[in-house]
């Protein structure tokens, strides 16, 4: 099996194996553009963006590029993934959010569009730091019915969710007249979510992971996948590296996932996790002592809806 397979391999629900992620530090529009203009022509065909993440237009201009360049046949062979921002998630805020994002995409569609988390702010609260002043009520009911409507018209040919523990994708589906296609979350050898998968697929949702490396480097990611031990050595007897035995482990479960790179080599590096799998490394992995990463503590303020983590992510922590 050659590389190409990871990037264009599809789950059931469309979403490609593999894809790019863009939610980068401080993003500088032509190092993105340049990046991922370059993964497509390693193969890439799934790119994860946020209204957040400010690189939806980069992602547009190397599409465009890339249509143009031949790179691709057309912008149908790609898969556009974006989210709707706290600050926009409101019931008549979501349908403009989602246009914007469309003009900066400069794109008809989004082939998937996520609720970026299960938390309202206050309208127009983009850029952090953010107070407990800004949280407002989580109005899940109208903000999923608009979720639908971007589904209805045709400007998101799937709609999904992030950071939804069990109970919260129990609630939605309470009252969804069109399902969540995806679930997107931190998963890792840190972060199992063997409990959420259980879940997800019964219900025919689809993982996808976020920092399946545990985003070292960012502000608030952590060294403790990259420097386990346990991973180094499985990444030694495999001939592989700790980043490439990370993924192949997310990809073993079934899940799809988004590695952020921009260094080429680690670009390259992060589509080899096919042809080869891992054996009885999964039952090691399988003991690691397991801490969330991201724990969403800024959403959580004695006067807004979350005064806990606990009731952040309902007891799966």
């Amino acid at each position: 099996m050659g590389t190409m397979s990871a990037a264009t391999e599809r789950a059931p629900c469309g979403l490609p194996r593999i894809g790019l992620g863009t939610a980068v530090q401080g993003p500088r529009p032509d190092p993105v553009r340049r990046a991922v203009l370059r993964a497509m022509q390693l193969g890439y065909r799934h790119f994860d963006t946020a209204a957040h993440y400010a690189t939806e237009g980069p992602i547009g201009e190397a599409a465009a590029e890339a249509v143009r360049t031949g790179v691709v046949a057309s912008r149908g062979e790609l898969f556009v993934t974006s989210k709707v921002w706290c600050a926009d998630a409101h019931p008549d805020r979501v349908l403009p959010a989602l246009r914007r994002t469309l003009s900066n995409l400069q794109m008809e569609y989004v082939d998937l569009y996520m609720v970026h988390w299960p938390v309202t702010m206050k309208a127009g609260r983009f850029t952090g730091p953010f107070t407990p002043e800004d949280m407002e009520p989580f109005d899940m009911r109208g903000v999923w019915e608009a979720m639908e409507e971007c589904h209805r018209l045709g400007l998101a040919r799937a709609i999904g969710v992030c950071n939804f523990s069990c109970r919260k994708l129990e609630a939605l589906l309470s009252f969804a007249t069109v399902p969540p296609a995806v679930n997107q979350v931190e998963i890792n050898p840190v972060w199992q979510q063997g409990k959420l998968r259980e879940f997800c697929t019964g219900e025919g949702i689809q993982l996808c992971a976020y920092s399946p490396l545990g985003a070292k480097g960012t502000h608030w990611g952590s060294d403790s996948v990259m420097d386990s031990g346990v991973l180094h050595e499985i990444a030694r007897s495999k001939g592989k590296t700790v980043a490439q035995v990370c993924l192949r482990w997310v990809y073993e479960q079934g899940d799809c996932l988004v590695v952020k790179s921009f260094d080429e080599a680690r670009v390259k590096e992060n589509l080899d996790i096919v042809g080869w799998e891992l054996t009885e490394e999964r039952q090691r992995i399988s003991k690691i002592p397991q801490r969330k990463i991201n724990q969403g503590r800024r959403y959580i303020t004695e006067h807004g809806q979350y005064k806990s983590l606990e009731e952040l992510w309902d007891g799966e922590i």
